[in-house]
């Protein structure tokens, strides 16, 4: 057992514990600050001096720190994680949201999974390298961050625009949704690394027409014009998009299992796959999912303008395309711009790194293969890789093969079980011994 095995499911439970939900709205948003004292006691316990910086808005705080590494001239690592979580409603849940439950061989509740399983990683491995006097190969700079889960304003984004000396040097970044188990028969597990992302594209349409009374003809229709652009793109299937990370998913995932990936069926064969498929098949093709709608004020009342959100995700490269598809499918009477525009990564899977990756993982789990995929959704790798980061997903956890991981991301009854976690603090320990 090590000293970081030993701990990493208290702090995940102690960090559950601590609300850190995120609404997105700025008033509304609780915990980040308290999450990050906690994280940052943790750390100076143990003699790391840390950095604790407020990110453009009060409370929004984030704490960074560095171990230095044995070899100088190589480019830091950075390891990051957010501490904040989605919201939850404690009325659909089995347990509270926020009790951080130990219980039925799982840690219980909003962001067990998403992100503070890892987090909880992060904290263990790093206080057991400065206890034991641990010196890396090359320097590791931990960062604990707000306010990823709207999109880093407050967060990566505000830290790599104003305080890009917390990462000098760094040239890689491992940060979450990736790592993860993906059981293919009794004695053989293939673990997806997340090496690219779509691009993140919330888009408000808006339509003007000619106000008036409810009971009169109308031809020109502001919330007639949104909700048949709303419609059509909503029911719209974009073009299979084959990226490199995807050929190299389907191919290697051919050589593990047998089976073929045909262009004509890729969703139906990726079925197969089980609960995964979801997240994988999620990233052949581009969505545009409407999320908002809005208008008027009183039902007899035909108003001026109308207003619609549509959660878009765009796979690399096909930014372009996308948009003439949109503004085909919307017509001219609907205006569209970005509410948050945030774009796509891709980054070369067959690298030392991963490789590093996939040795640490045989360590733990001897059958281990590794593969690359897609992320549909986004992490602060965007923000980081501005800043020159090459970037991956790295949050190992070994699965119970029956467990349906793809929805306990934002969903009902979040959890990661304690195997798992121990699990992956060995893991990440072998990991950044060795990268």
């Amino acid at each position: 057992m090590t000293a970081a095995e030993d701990e990493v499911v208290e702090l995940a439970s102690e960090l559950i514990r601590i609300d850190t939900t995120n609404t997105g709205d700025p008033a509304t948003v609780t915990g980040e600050r308290e999450a990050a004292e906690y994280v940052a006691a943790k750390l100076t316990e143990v003699g790391y001096e840390i950095e604790m910086v407020e990110s453009g808005a009060p409370r929004r705080d984030n704490v960074v720190c560095r171990l230095k590494g044995s070899d100088p001239n190589r480019g830091a690592l950075l390891v990051h994680g957010h501490l904040d979580v989605v919201p939850a409603d404690p009325t659909e849940w089995s347990v509270h949201p926020f009790s951080g439950a130990v219980q039925d061989g799982y840690v219980w509740g909003r962001g067990a999974v998403d992100m503070k399983d890892m987090v909880a990683m992060m904290i263990a491995v790093a206080r057991r390298f400065k206890r034991d006097g641990v010196v890396p190969p090359r320097d590791l700079v931990f960062a604990f961050l707000a306010d990823e889960e709207a999109g880093g304003a407050y967060g990566a984004d505000w830290l790599v625009k104003n305080r890009p000396d917390l990462f000098e040097g760094c040239t890689e970044a491992v940060g979450e949704v990736g790592g993860f188990s993906l059981t293919l028969a009794e004695d053989k597990r293939v673990y997806l690394i997340e090496a690219a992302e779509k691009g993140i594209a919330w888009m408000r349409l808006r339509a003007r027409g000619k106000p008036g009374h409810g009971s009169f003809l109308h031809e020109d229709n502001a919330v007639t014009k949104v909700a048949e652009a709303v419609a059509r793109l909503g029911n719209h299937t974009f073009p299979i998009t084959m990226t490199d990370t995807l050929r190299a998913f389907l191919q290697q995932m051919r050589e593990l299992t047998g089976l073929e990936f045909p262009e004509d069926d890729l969703e139906g064969a990726l079925a197969k796959l089980g609960p995964v498929a979801r997240m994988v098949g999620a990233t052949v093709r581009d969505t545009a999912n409407p999320t908002m709608l809005s208008a008027g004020y009183k039902a007899n009342v035909i108003p001026s303008s109308a207003e619609a959100v549509v959660d878009c995700r765009i796979i690399p490269g096909r930014e372009e395309a996308f948009l003439r598809e949109v503004d085909e499918l919307i017509g001219p009477d609907v205006t569209r711009e970005w509410v948050t525009h945030l774009p796509a990564l891709e980054m070369p899977f067959d690298v030392p790194l991963t490789a590093a990756m996939a040795a640490a993982l045989r360590t733990e789990d001897p059958t281990a293969a590794t593969v690359p995929y897609m992320l549909s959704g986004g992490t602060d790798a965007k923000s980081f890789a501005d800043l020159g980061m090459k970037c991956y997903g790295f949050a190992p956890l070994r699965l119970p093969p029956d467990l349906d991981f793809a929805s306990l991301f934002h969903g009902i009854d979040e959890r990661v079980p304690i195997d798992s976690l121990k699990f992956g603090a060995r893991v990440l320990d072998t990991f950044l011994r060795s990268c």
